[in-house]
């Protein structure tokens, strides 16, 4: 424990992040005495929480509506009070600001309110919110439903029966009437309030369904206790937050809108994921990239590298960078194509996510052509100062020279999913290439490009099970090259080859008993101008086991002006 800012601080423990939280990051008691107004946003799980923090909100109320909402049942005391529990501990599990739960009434009577408080504050909730509805309550903005309030005496009795049970005494305990959404007047509004301020309770919420302030501006004007006033703003919506402070009102509580929200969001997306408008939704939706960031995949990448022992060898990428054709013309005057921006990060950028994505850290570039264009950071460079006039194959061993342990070798105009090097990671031959089984269905509809392309023949393949792509297990390469017959070809390689450390080797020995073989090889003109596929075809020829990993789609190579437009139009940032 520690002193800070003159409080006592207790280090909580956050699951998601493995860090310490200062209880004074985490007190609303204290937030409320520092700031004129706090502002808390409903969430209805961890992930909601974590957005609203991530907005700049003050804390989190933990909205018996949304959680009900997302279990798909109604707010009416249907949930248990463990139910509910657990999903507010999610929330104090995914943030860093306070937690105030919704208690509804409290889980039964002040008996079991003193468990209640007990088990929330253990949870490391910063503060419960009990109302004056009756068990089982309605959620105050459902219609025609019956509704009555518990007497005064006994609900004031659950508020002092609350702040007997509490420990910590930065905890806050909420009392809530809903005199005003019953329709029982202002003058019972009042009591109420009054009689639950003065049986402890730390902060009061009058309920309201009045289409502005005008009903509440009463209520704080006629308000004669010291005791803080909240505001849910749901109907009333539309007041500003200066004059709800102005009011009195110094919490408010936007409860259900995140939810709302979301519901609106997953409909339309949903309903045009149906409609077969994949790739409008794919614009607009987040990409997975900021999912992973907002569940903490970093912080779990950093623990297992830190903690957990190495399965296997480690993997170490090479980027084949060297050469430019000169195909796509004055965007690539002064930079190689693995540089070319696409939506605010570059080529080599978008792989390195990727690649980083599956825990391979070590990755070389084998550069060339405006190579001084070549400078993402902490990355190791090789430099094919014969690009103009060498392969492929050139730039790969200039790098698999010095390189050991298992090699990913790839291509640095392609754009990758992760799951496509996630799948090629779990192979277990010592040679596998990647085969995309979208050219078939491409060269039916007549779509596919007119250059050049690599083609493969296999052994094997994906099978179709009502219309769709199911992997194949076993799948051996045949034939490869640019010269395939496209109707011969069963696939398309993309430009991605894993070499077991044995692999590796093999290449290795493979290309120095063929150094100073004179004439063509394979469809290159010589040795230095060979390509991947030329050396994988050499390796097919001489007997080695080739293996595929079937893809459909999920990758896209920038050969070509039109590659990039399209590159542009599909990807995300």
């Amino acid at each position: 424990m520690s002193d800070e800012g003159g409080g006592l601080v207790v280090c909580m423990w956050a699951k998601r992040y493995g860090r310490c939280v200062s209880r004074g990051k985490r007190s609303l008691r204290r937030a409320l005495a520092e700031r004129a107004q706090v502002v808390a946003c409903g969430a209805h799980d961890a992930l909601s929480a974590r957005l609203a923090e991530q907005a700049g909100f003050d804390a989190i109320w933990a909205s018996g509506f949304g959680i009900s909402a997302v279990r798909a049942v109604p707010d009416a005391s249907i949930l248990t009070m463990n139910e509910t529990l657990e999903a507010a501990r999610a929330m104090v599990d995914a943030t860093t600001i306070p937690v105030i739960a919704d208690c509804d009434t409290g889980f039964g009577n002040a008996i079991n309110v003193l468990r209640t408080v007990q088990d929330f504050e253990a949870a490391g909730i910063a503060a419960i919110c009990i109302e004056d509805n009756v068990f089982p309550k309605r959620c105050s903005f459902y219609s025609g439903v019956a509704r009555e309030l518990a007497p005064v005496e006994e609900h004031a009795g659950k508020v002092a029966a609350a702040k007997s049970a509490q420990r910590d005494p930065e905890f806050v305990v909420i009392a809530r009437t809903e005199a005003l959404i019953a329709g029982w007047g202002h003058d019972e509004a009042m009591r109420r309030a009054r009689a639950y301020a003065d049986a402890g309770a730390d902060a009061v919420l009058v309920h309201s369904k009045a289409p502005d302030l005008d009903e509440l501006r009463c209520v704080a004007r006629a308000w004669d206790r010291p005791t803080p006033l909240v505001a849910v703003p749901t109907t009333y919506i539309g007041t500003p937050l200066d004059e709800l402070q102005s009011a009195g009102f110094r919490l408010v509580i936007y409860a259900n809108q995140s939810l709302r929200a979301a519901v609106v969001a997953m409909r339309e997306s949903l309903g045009r994921l149906r409609a077969g408008r994949a790739l409008d939704v794919e614009r607009e939706i987040a990409p997975l990239e900021e999912i992973y960031r907002l569940v903490g995949l970093d912080e779990l990448r950093d623990n297992e590298s830190r903690y957990l022992p190495m399965s296997g060898s480690p993997v170490t990428a090479v980027v084949l960078a060297a050469g430019d054709d000169g195909a796509l013309g004055e965007i690539t005057a002064d930079r190689p194509r693995c540089m070319l921006d696409v939506r605010g990060r570059t080529v080599l950028e978008r792989q390195v996510t990727a690649l980083n994505a599956n825990g391979i850290r070590e990755i070389a570039v084998v550069r060339g052509y405006r190579r001084e264009a070549v400078n993402v950071p902490n990355l190791r460079y090789f430099d094919n100062e014969q690009y103009a006039q060498s392969g492929e194959m050139v730039s790969f061993l200039l790098a698999a020279r010095e390189l050991e342990g298992s090699l990913l070798c790839l291509y640095g105009d392609v754009v990758f999913d992760d799951a496509i090097v996630a799948r090629l990671l779990r192979a277990t031959g010592d040679i596998t290439v990647v085969v995309d089984r979208a050219f078939a269905e491409s060269r039916r509809l007549g779509t596919l490009p007119p250059s050049a392309l690599d083609l493969v023949v296999t052994e094997g393949g994906a099978r179709p099970e009502a219309g769709r792509f199911v992997p194949g297990e076993g799948v051996r390469l045949r034939r490869i090259g640019q010269s395939l017959a496209r109707d011969e070809a069963d696939g398309e390689f993309i430009g991605l080859v894993l070499l077991s450390a044995a692999g590796a080797a093999l290449v290795r020995q493979v290309c120095a008993e063929l150094a100073g073989r004179p004439g063509g090889f394979h469809e290159a003109l010589d040795l230095g101008r060979a390509s991947l596929t030329d050396l994988l075809q050499e390796l097919l020829d001489r007997g080695h086991d080739v293996d595929c990993v079937e893809v459909h789609k999920g990758w896209m190579e920038i050969d070509s002006f039109a590659d990039y437009r399209r590159a542009w139009a599909e990807l995300r940032g």
